[in-house]
């Protein structure tokens, strides 16, 4: 059984709980274009989703350009604000950096806000590499954002595993042949998103979860906190 030595995060919904700046966004831009909110099921949806794919299928009528700016004003002028780490991460990471492990970020954010979310924390010296949604033309659930992050890594992907929020988090990483981990406070995920063919092959309720995960020989492990 391979050794663990390349741990990937997504960011939002798994480092950082930006749900509640996501969905303002969303609503101030709806508020914006249509004068009224829509329902946050509508915006749950999208979770983990490049912007620009969201807006299209969201607001087909409006120009994707002119969406994107109204949506990013407002993360602009109150992204530090509403953003949060989740409990547990900050020591988490800083105790896989201190045990020698290889991190990266794998993102559909874009690197301003990514930078500046993990600036925030005093995190960002923890991630070689930090591959968003503008260092490929091919997003989740693609494997090239993976594939980036470990050539940057030179990792191996029998090697690494994958932690995110999303299904496009676990199967990016099923198509990269990374192991995946989805976090249990995952909003982006339903309960029928974690079966058949988008499942992932543990889930963790608490970052500490993962440490121990990777720590241990994982060939033998029972999937943490799922029935």
């Amino acid at each position: 059984m391979n050794k663990i030595t390349t741990v990937l995060f997504d960011f939002d919904g798994t480092i950082m709980d930006t749900n509640s700046l996501i969905i303002n966004s969303w609503q101030y831009t709806f508020r914006t274009i249509e004068g009224k909110e829509r329902p946050e099921e509508e915006i749950i949806a999208t979770l983990g989703e490049p912007l620009a794919l969201s807006m299209k299928n969201l607001l087909p009528n409006v120009p994707v350009e002119q969406a994107v700016e109204i949506y990013r004003k407002y993360q602009h002028g109150n992204f530090s604000d509403e953003i949060n780490i989740y409990p547990g991460m900050l020591e988490l990471i800083k105790k896989l950096k201190k045990k020698g492990y290889k991190m990266g970020i794998v993102t559909s954010r874009m690197t301003g806000t990514t930078i500046q979310g993990l600036e925030k924390y005093g995190i960002r010296d923890c991630f070689e590499a930090v591959v968003t949604c503008d260092h490929t033309e091919k997003h989740k659930p693609d494997p090239e954002p993976v594939n980036i992050a470990l050539k940057i890594l030179g990792s191996k992907p029998e090697e690494s595993i994958m932690i995110g929020d999303s299904k496009f988090d676990i199967l990016c990483a099923k198509n990269a042949g990374v192991k995946s981990v989805l976090v249990g406070w995952a909003v982006a995920m339903s309960g029928e998103d974690r079966e058949g063919e988008g499942a992932p092959e543990h889930i963790i309720e608490n970052a500490e979860d993962l440490f121990q995960l990777i720590e241990n020989d994982w060939s033998r492990l029972k999937t943490i906190g799922a029935d």
